[in-house]
C-alpha cells in the first residue's frame, strides 16, 4: 500500500512515528489470533505497513496475502480507522451485502483483526487487512494524467457499490481520491477505496448529526476534491462524498480541475466550487472542450447538487446515469479496467506508440527518430491550442502515440 499523503487544508500534527519491527515478529489480536510480520512495504500517515501472514507459517515471503499496520498507542489515526473497520468492515457483513445486493465483489478492505503489542516499554496498535496492489494516482500520472472515459465511469460504478455501503453502515469517508483507490493485489479489475482515518460517523444508532458550520474545522480534507461542506467546516454527509466523486471523476477525466492552479488559498477553492454548482454548464466548459464534453457527469452532478445535506443519494439513479453514458461509448460495467490512453481520452485503440514511452523519450529530449522531432517541436515551442482551457500536453501525446511506427 502506498504511504498515506497528509490532508491538505490541515496543520501538522506532532504525533510519533513507529518503529521498524523485525521479520518474524508476532504480534496477537484481540481474538488471540498470532500473525507474523514479514518486511515493511510502506509508510501509512505516522505508521508503518507490513507483509503477514498467519503465525503458523515459518516464513512471511513476498506473497503474503495480509498487511499490518502499527501505529504508537497513543496517536490517533489508527484508533479512528479502527472504529470503522471494526463496526463496518467485518468479513461476514460485506460478504452478507455482497450476497444481498448480487455484488461480484466490493470494494471495501476487510478488516481481519487489531490488538496493541508492547516491545522495548512501548506499546503499539496494530490492524490486520487485505494487501492491495498499485494506487490509482500512480496509474494517473503514468498516463499523463488523464484516464479513458469509459475507465472513469466503470470507476464511478464501483465507488458508488463503496459508498452505498459504507454509507447504510452509518459512515461517510470524506476524502475519496485516486491514491486512497488501491487495485487487488491479485485482480487487476477490483478496485478498493482504503484510508478511513477521515470517515465520519454521520448517523450514530440511526439518528443524522444536524448541519453546523464550525470555523475551526473549515477546509478538512483534500482541498482540490473536499465538498463545499468541509470548506464551510459543516461535518461530512453522504452528499458531501458524493460531491467529492464528482471532482474526482472530472479531473480523470480533462487532467486537471479549474481551481488547481491556486490550491494554497483554500477560500479561492471554495468559492470557485461555489461558482461550479451554481453554473454546472460553465464550469463543464472550463474543463472540457465543447465536442468532448461528458453528457452524463452533467447530469451526475446536477442529481448530487439537489441532495439536502441530510438526504439519502438515489444510488440506482445514478448507476443509471453512468450506464447509460457507458452505453454511448459502446461499452458495459463488466468490462475489464484499461487504462490505455489514445487521441482525446477515448481508452484503448491501434496507437502504436504509449504515451510513458513518448514522455520518456521528451524528458530525454532525444530525437534520434525522425517522427519524434516534430512531436518535440510542437510539444516545446507551439503554445496549447486556443479550444484547450490549459496546456493539455497528454492530448498532444495521444495525437503522436496514433501516428507513429511501431519501434517498443
Amino acid at each position: 500500500m502506498p504511504p498515506k499523503a497528509p490532508a491538505k487544508g490541515k496543520g501538522p500534527a506532532k504525533r510519533k512515528l513507529a518503529e521498524v519491527f523485525p521479520p518474524g515478529e508476532v504480534l496477537t489480536d484481540t481474538a488471540k489470533k498470532s500473525w507474523k510480520l514479514g518486511a515493511p512495504v510502506g509508510q501509512g500517515g505516522f505508521g508503518l505497513l507490513y507483509l503477514a501472514n498467519d503465525a503458523s507459517v515459518k516464513q512471511v515471503g513476498d506473497d503474503a496475502p495480509y498487511v499490518v499496520k502499527v501505529e504508537p498507542s497513543d496517536n490517533g489515526p489508527l484508533f479512528s480507522e479502527l472504529k470503522f473497520y471494526m463496526r463496518a468492515a467485518k468479513p461476514d457483513l460485506i460478504s452478507g451485502w455482497m450476497k444481498s445486493r448480487k455484488l461480484k465483489y466490493l470494494g471495501v478492505p476487510k478488516y481481519w483483526g487489531s490488538g496493541l503489542h508492547e516491545k522495548g516499554g512501548k506499546r503499539y496498535r496494530f490492524m490486520v487487512m487485505d494487501r492491495f496492489g498499485s494506487d490509482l494516482q500512480k496509474k494517473f500520472e503514468e498516463n499523463g494524467r488523464r484516464f479513458p472515459h469509459k475507465l472513469v465511469l466503470q470507476l464511478g460504478l464501483i465507488l458508488l457499490d463503496i459508498l452505498e455501503y459504507i454509507h447504510e453502515h452509518e459512515y461517510v469517508h470524506a476524502d475519496i481520491k485516486a491514491s486512497n483507490l488501491l487495485l487487488s493485489h491479485n485482480d487487476p479489475n477490483q478496485v478498493y477505496l482504503v484510508d478511513y482515518g477521515l470517515a465520519y460517523r454521520y448517523s450514530p444508532e440511526g439518528v443524522q448529526k444536524e448541519y453546523k458550520e464550525d470555523p475551526k474545522r473549515c477546509h478538512d480534507g483534500t482541498i482540490e476534491f473536499t465538498s463545499i461542506d468541509a470548506h464551510k467546516g459543516v461535518s461530512p454527509s453522504r452528499r458531501a462524498d458524493l460531491e467529492i466523486l464528482a471532482y474526482c471523476m472530472i479531473q480523470w477525466l480533462c487532467g486537471r480541475l479549474p481551481w488547481e492552479d491556486k490550491l494554497q488559498d483554500p477560500v479561492y477553492v471554495r468559492d470557485s466550487k461555489v461558482k461550479c454548482q451554481e453554473n454546472i454548464g460553465e464550469f463543464m466548459k472550463k474543463c472540457f472542450t465543447s465536442e468532448n464534453k461528458p453528457a452524463e457527469m452533467v447530469k451526475f452532478m446536477e442529481e448530487v447538487r439537489r441532495l439536502g445535506y441530510n438526504d439519502k443519494p438515489a444510488y440506482e439513479k445514478l448507476r443509471t446515469i453512468l450506464q447509460d453514458g457507458l452505453k454511448s461509448v459502446g461499452a458495459g460495467a463488466n468490462d475489464k479496467l484499461d487504462f490505455s490512453m489514445t487521441v482525446n481520452g477515448a481508452g484503448p485503440s491501434d496507437a502504436k506508440v504509449s504515451i510513458a514511452f513518448l514522455e520518456k523519450c521528451l524528458a530525454a529530449e532525444t530525437d534520434k527518430s525522425p517522427w519524434l522531432s516534430p512531436a518535440l517541436q510542437y510539444l516545446s515551442a507551439r503554445p496549447p491550442p486556443p479550444s484547450l482551457p490549459f496546456p493539455d500536453r497528454s492530448e498532444c501525446l495521444c495525437l503522436f502515440a496514433a501516428n507513429v511506427p511501431q519501434i517498443c
